[in-house]
């Protein structure tokens, strides 16, 4: 974590934005310190700012610590890329990891965020995926979302997904949100929430 003192809070979040070149609006901190002179005169504050670098290295220790008291040996690696950090993992039973239908991970995906977002009070774009198996899942629900969304325009009527992880919504979101009459809405709750494809003639004009 790098710090930066200054008179004011402003003025601190002003020199890390200057020094880290990121606006002030993404600047995670935590005021470390608030020094009052005389009289209050001569006031310095201390702020801490968390780089994606200090996340990842929570990620590594957490990681280690949980693949540890399972006694299960786990090669931890990350990479970040533009505000997400992928973590690929490589044990020696990949399969165990996935789990059926990818479950296994994606709890491990949402204990990690869970764990980053307790650590550092916010929620960080984080991607846990083993030997590939999440980059080869996008691009399954994105083929098969190609298919219902051409079903969707030639019968207008809607198309209502199996319940999918909230990171497979978002990328069926993104994938579809250029088509010209085509919209998509989340529905349901917990772990029933599913994708629902709608024809929607308005996005033409």
């Amino acid at each position: 974590m790098q710090k930066f003192t200054g008179k004011t809070l402003e003025e601190c979040l002003q020199a890390a934005s200057n020094e880290l070149k990121l606006p002030i609006e993404s600047i995670n901190y935590t005021t470390r310190e608030e020094k009052s002179g005389f009289l209050g005169l001569g006031t310095l504050v201390t702020v801490e700012v968390i780089s994606l670098e200090d996340v990842c290295d929570f990620i590594q220790i957490y990681l280690e610590a949980y693949f540890k008291n399972i006694d299960m040996p786990c090669n931890v690696m990350m990479k970040i890329e533009g505000d997400e950090i992928k973590i690929m993992l490589d044990a020696e039973n990949n399969a165990i990891l996935i789990g059926k239908a990818g479950q296994t991970l994606q709890a491990i995906n949402t204990v990690l965020k869970s764990a980053v977002a307790s650590q550092y009070k916010r929620h960080y774009n984080l991607l846990v995926d083993v030997n590939g198996y999440k980059e080869e899942r996008y691009e399954k629900v994105k083929i098969l979302a190609d298919r219902l969304a051409r079903q969707v325009v030639r019968t207008k009527i809607s198309v209502t997904l199996d319940p999918l992880p909230n990171d497979e919504r978002k990328i069926i979101h993104q994938f579809l949100s250029d088509y010209p009459t085509i919209k998509t809405e989340s529905v349901g709750e917990g772990n029933q929430r599913r994708l629902k494809i709608i024809y929607d003639e308005k996005k033409l004009g």
